[in-house]
């Protein structure tokens, strides 16, 4: 497994088991299903946004997240996030088609994009393959790796003072299907 930290001593958590959503909550209309021990979220009727959002909160740490884009396969990985029905706060480590700024740094409900990462980056991303995400939160610093390649660090007052729970998102539109076979972490 890809870790960017280079310690085997801190404690992984398995936040998808493999097996069924033990640990997660549905927000929205969207579907969320495990299926031949993957994780899939795909566009349901209402084409809207749709979470899967962890019961526990977490504050420094380093996510590890396998995901395959089917469709159109725009996503996001949120962390320090709250969420009241499907309106969610807080920042997500985009995960998008091509050239659209996987592993950028982007603020709901708030300042929008605050770092993308460089246009010559974006080959990182492996269209129709699965890909390795980090994000790495650590006190007021949070750092993106895809597929081993660094692709943002931004340093941020906010991000840092909060903490929340992690999530995962479909976009709205239809036509969205992802795929996760591991999401873990290691709280710093």
């Amino acid at each position: 497994m890809l870790t960017m930290l280079g310690t085997a001593s801190m404690a992984q958590i398995q936040l998808f088991n493999g097996k069924d959503l033990t640990g997660w909550k549905i927000h929205g209309t969207e579907k969320w299903f495990v299926e031949d021990g993957l994780l899939i979220c795909e566009s349901g009727p209402d084409k809207e946004y749709g979470y899967l959002v962890s019961e526990k909160n977490f504050k420094n740490f380093e996510l590890t997240v396998e995901f395959k884009q089917e469709s159109n396969g725009n996503s996001g990985v949120f962390f320090h996030c709250s969420i009241d029905g499907v309106i969610i706060s807080g920042w997500q480590a985009e995960v998008a088609p091509l050239n659209m700024g996987t592993g950028g740094i982007y603020e709901s409900y708030g300042r929008g994009w605050l770092i993308k990462p460089d246009p010559e980056k974006e080959k990182f991303l492996k269209e129709g393959e699965w890909n390795t995400m980090v994000v790495r939160m650590d006190g007021n610093q949070v750092t993106t790796w895809l597929n081993g390649h660094k692709m943002v660090t931004l340093t941020d007052e906010k991000i840092g003072s909060a903490d929340g729970k992690i999530a995962l998102q479909i976009h709205s539109g239809g036509g969205v299907k992802v795929l996760w076979r591991s999401v873990e972490l290691k709280e710093l």
